[in-house]
């Protein structure tokens, strides 16, 4: 098996495992109304419920038929919603429309909702029905529904050709690849309109003139011939997905299919046929325009958005490629994006260019070879070819023509005036330089036009003989001609350097609110600091109203009224866009978009857009989108930044709390042993010892309760100074009794250890808290006795350095490694040398860290000064009270 075949046999599978973990959609086709699909879906129904399947009827249409009515009894119906209706006028109307959340709450196995295609009540949660059938199918609930062939949005064009009917209320494809079963309900169009005629489709007036229009025999062959492609086509597609993931040899997948559209008719249309011809081939597919100058007019614009839109929900992609040259931008594409084929319609073809191959189909065909070229004639082509000479206002503004004509008059003053008074002899420099400054703020249109009036100015006013056309010399004609060229072709050249500027600074700017808010989301440590940053960036990029909730936090919700949070709620919990600009929950203002953190957590960003359009422009659209994932990839990121801190200060907080119990069970038992067998010797045998020994226990005692009495004090120092509870009473203390006291204390359990104290001559009293400065150099002394070698002493030096007090306490012991230097001040932290093994609780340094910390003071561990021991270094700064 190759690596293609697993990859697809993976998809396949996962595909499939999906699907079984999302409701089961059955869908009842039919090629017209009154062909029985409602009637059969309910006769399926009660089948099933009588097998003991929980089902519920959301919304079922009769029609006024009793057979069908009579299905409906005993079946579980839910109550309609009722919604009012504002109606022209400031009148309203109350409606009835299906009940979702009821529905949802219900969650029955099986859900009937009749008319797949149906579009819903204003107000309603989803603009169409077929959006209500995906939440109740992503709910885990089976849904029977119906439709008929011409809803299907990609046959709507190929529907309008057969009938002369342009149907409004259409269902994406999409829809359908999330099909379980189809169940084609067929009637025979003899059969059919003989329903009609008794009246069991439409009333009489009605049926009248529907056969007269939409149900002609030849109509309803075609549509039946259509349903039966349809549902011959979807059985194809689950063979392939069984054989793939059953690791079978099936029909390969094919590379994508790229369909270029220009808004200037036709749009929807292609984007249809390349949606059909993707689907019989299997391959993904991708919808494209170039802009090549300015940015195109209302009317192009509105017709590129509703065919991008209809892109998306047909399961494309839709994209705006920036270019000077349309041949160079749609092949570049086609080659990064994979496709092998490429659909565009016909397009108007110019005499001139198609008679030296430049027409974009010759440049395809010829540069092209590579690809499957389809070319689609629509229906409008050859009106909108009769057209085009009366539209050239779409290619030319006023504003342009005045411009390019204003330029000629211009140009031919100043030559004029060049040849007069500064006796210029080439004025042709004059009209060239004309129309390059046209050609460098207008469209090439408006440049020929300069060229050509510049051109005759040129001619009539200063090519001999003056004031006419004529060309009295064979050099004048050549000088002519040349102009002629010169300025086109520099007319050119300038009009494609401002397509490329104004390509680049378009780029330029998408790329440079990425990177801005990339920067940005760098340096943000956690999800409010990214919340913030995302904000900022969005309201700069798209000047608008921002709105963020992820991780538990939000900015700017206050904003939102109940049917925006309505719309955002729905957002994080589907993870598809909703509000303005979609067709869920479009009354809502705002537009929302989903921010994705992982499987189980979702956000939300709000966009409103300050200008109030009814429509945003695909640039804008690509460039929130992905700022929107940047600022999802930056929450995910933060949050598992806090999750492996979380998870360290969890490993710290465990190391902590096995040090302390490894400690205490060590440094608590031993001296409770000591005590209680002392106690215990003296108890069973205290009359038997003489003096002497009894001495010798009942010092054991002592010496080793307040050993334990230190433990605990340290103990209780650590949490103090662990919460802050640290309260400092400072007063005068002489630095000589600070260190003597602390020296006696010690000797007291060390008798044997000795010490060398040097103070300098003249050392001031310091404004400290005695006790803790004395506890602190205590531990240090303590911990310096225990790892000098016995006789040798351990040195105590006190000096003033840089108005701060220092004291010295080094030891002659086996020295600590550098590595482990700052580690000795964490807590239950010990060196353990050789056979001495672990001594201590490894409290008593972070003690006096923490002591000394509080006075604004520092500690530090160094090597000995000839290389032997340590030193460690108190330094107090010196403080006025």
């Amino acid at each position: 098996m190759t690596d293609s075949s697993r990859e697809r046999q993976a998809d396949a599978l996962v595909g499939e495992l999906q699907r079984q973990r999302a409701g089961r959609l059955t869908i009842f086709l039919g090629a017209a109304p009154g062909v029985g699909k409602t009637y059969t879906m309910l006769t399926r129904v009660r089948e099933l419920v009588r097998t003991g399947t929980d089902a519920a009827i959301g919304i079922v249409e009769t029609h006024g038929r009793s057979e069908t009515a009579a299905l409906l009894d005993g079946l579980d119906v839910i109550p309609r919603r009722r919604i009012d209706y504002a109606l022209p006028g400031g009148a309203s109307r109350t409606l009835e429309e299906f009940d979702l959340d009821a529905l949802l709450a219900r969650k029955p196995a099986l859900a009937v909702i009749d008319e797949l295609a149906h579009r819903n009540v204003p107000g309603s949660r989803h603009e169409r029905r077929w959006q209500d059938v995906i939440e109740l199918l992503d709910a885990g609930i089976d849904v029977y529904t119906t439709i008929n062939i011409q809803h299907l949005e990609s046959l709507n064009d190929v529907v309008h050709r057969i009938t002369g009917v342009r149907v409004s209320e259409t269902v994406p494809d999409a829809v359908f690849d999330r099909l379980r079963d189809i169940v084609l309900v067929d009637l025979p169009p003899r059969e059919l309109i003989e329903r009609l005629h008794q009246g069991k489709v439409y009333v009489p007036e009605q049926a009248a003139h529907a056969l007269q229009a939409f149900f002609s025999p030849s109509n309803l062959t075609a549509l039946r011939e259509l349903a039966m492609q349809t549902a011959a086509d979807r059985v194809d597609s689950d063979l392939r997905e069984a054989q793939a993931a059953r690791g079978l040899p099936g029909v390969p997948v094919r590379r994508g299919v790229m369909v270029a559209i220009d808004g200037r008719g036709a749009s929807e249309y292609l984007v249809r046929v390349a949606r059909r011809l993707a689907e019989r081939r299997d391959a993904p597919w991708t919808v494209v325009t170039v802009q090549a100058s300015d940015a195109p007019d209302d009317a192009r614009q509105r017709e590129l958005d509703n065919a991008f839109a209809l892109a998306r929900r047909l399961g494309g992609d839709a994209l705006v490629l920036h270019g000077n040259n349309i041949v160079d931008a749609l092949l570049d594409h086609a080659s990064r994006s994979g496709a092998s084929a490429i659909v565009l319609g016909r397009t108007r073809e110019r005499p001139l260019a198609r008679m030296f191959n430049r027409t974009l189909t010759q440049q395809l065909i010829q540069r092209g070879a590579h690809y499957e070229l389809t070319i689609v004639s629509t229906p409008e082509a050859r009106a909108r070819a009769r057209r085009s000479w009366r539209d050239t206002g779409s290619l030319l503004s006023r504003s342009d023509a005045a411009l390019a004509f204003a330029a000629a008059a211009g140009a031919t003053a100043l030559a004029w005036i060049a040849e007069r008074w500064i006796e210029l002899d080439d004025l042709s420099l004059i009209f060239i330089v004309a129309v390059v400054l046209v050609a460098a703020r207008t469209r090439m249109t408006a440049a020929v036009i300069a060229a050509v009036s510049c051109f005759f100015a040129y001619n009539f006013f200063f090519i001999e003989p003056r004031f006419t056309l004529m060309i009295g010399a064979r050099q004048g004609a050549i000088t002519v001609v040349l102009f002629l060229v010169a300025a086109l072709v520099a007319g050119r050249l300038a009009s494609k350097l401002r397509m490329q500027v104004l390509a680049l600074r378009a780029a330029n700017a998408h790329a440079t609110a990425l990177q801005t808010l990339g920067r940005q989301l760098s340096t943000a440590g956690d999800v409010g600091e990214v919340l913030h940053a995302g904000r900022d960036a969005l309201r700069r990029a798209l000047d608008a109203d921002v709105m963020l909730q992820a991780g538990g936090q939000s900015l700017h919700t206050e904003a939102l009224d109940e049917k925006d949070r309505a719309a955002a709620d729905w957002a994080m919990r589907h993870r598809q866009p909703s509000g303005r600009y979609t067709d869920t929950l479009a009354g809502s203002g705002w537009w929302f978009l989903p921010l994705v953190l992982g499987e189980r957590e979702t956000g939300v960003v709000g966009l409103r857009l300050s200008d109030g359009a009814a429509r945003i422009g695909s640039e804008q659209r690509r460039l929130a989108e992905a700022m929107a994932e940047d600022i999802a990839q930056a929450l995910a990121r933060a949050r598992l930044v806090a999750d492996l801190e979380d998870a360290r200060v969890g490993n710290e907080t465990e190391r902590l709390r096995s040090a302390l119990l490894s400690s205490v069970s060590h440094d608590l038992r031993s001296p409770l042993a000591s005590i209680i067998g002392a106690a215990s010797s003296l108890e069973h045998y205290g009359q038997s010892m003489d003096e002497a020994d009894r001495r010798s226990l009942l010092d054991t005692i002592r010496i080793e309760g307040e050993r334990l009495d230190r433990y605990i004090q340290n103990l209780l120092d650590m949490t103090r100074l662990g919460h802050g509870g640290l309260t400092l009473n400072r007063d005068w203390i002489g630095v000589d009794e600070l260190i003597g006291s602390a020296v006696t204390r010690l000797q007291r359990y060390e008798p044997d250890a000795r010490f060398e104290v040097s103070i300098a001559p003249g050392l001031a009293p310091i404004w400290v808290h005695p006790a803790l400065v004395e506890q602190a150099l205590f531990n240090v002394l303590e911990n310096a006795a225990k790892f000098s070698p016995p006789g040798d002493a351990v040195t105590i030096e006190a000096r003033i350095v840089d108005n701060a007090l220092r004291i010295d306490v080094r030891d002659r012991g086996p020295g600590i490694p550098e590595d482990e230097r700052r580690r000795i001040f964490d807590m239950f932290y010990s060196v353990e040398r050789g056979d001495r093994g672990r001594q201590g609780t490894g409290l008593g340094l972070a003690i006096t860290q923490g002591m000394i910390g509080a006075h604004g003071g520092s500690v530090e561990a160094l090597p000995g000064a000839d290389g032997r021991g340590t030193t460690i270094r108190i330094t107090l700064p010196r403080v006025e009270p």
